[in-house]
């Protein structure tokens, strides 16, 4: 009778190792998902911020937006020669003087994500 006693303990303690594995388990994948997802939302506003920061760098320096957006797009479409979808600057480098200005922007296109750095030139804004 005591070596049955041993198995039906023995059968308890497994099932409740098992259980224990399991609920581990669970709670690991589930963390791994949150992270996940919060890590994407972060890199997304992050990007917001950059593009937020770039936006206010360039019109505090006074360059004209709507410039800088129709010369990278004529770059963009020039270089990646196909639709953009989307495009973000991401990036003002404010040197002395202003042919050494540059703007980076963010494309977006049917390909994928691309950059493009415009310089300027004489007052005219082009692909570096």
């Amino acid at each position: 009778m005591s070596a049955l006693a041993i198995s039906t303990f023995g059968l308890i303690l497994l099932v409740v190792v098992g259980l224990l594995v399991l609920l581990v388990l669970g709670g690991y994948i589930a963390t791994e998902r949150r992270n996940r997802t919060r890590e994407r939302e972060f890199r997304r506003q992050l990007e917001q911020a950059d593009e937020a920061l770039a936006e206010a760098h360039a019109s505090d320096k006074g360059w004209e937006r709507s410039t800088l957006e129709a010369a990278a797009r004529s770059a963009a479409t020039e270089r990646f020669g196909s639709d953009i979808q989307e495009l973000h600057l991401v990036q003002v480098v404010d040197r002395p003087g202003t042919d050494a200005d540059q703007a980076v922007f963010r494309v977006q296109t049917p390909d994928g994500e691309h950059r493009i750095t415009l310089g300027r030139t004489n007052g005219v804004w082009g692909a570096a």
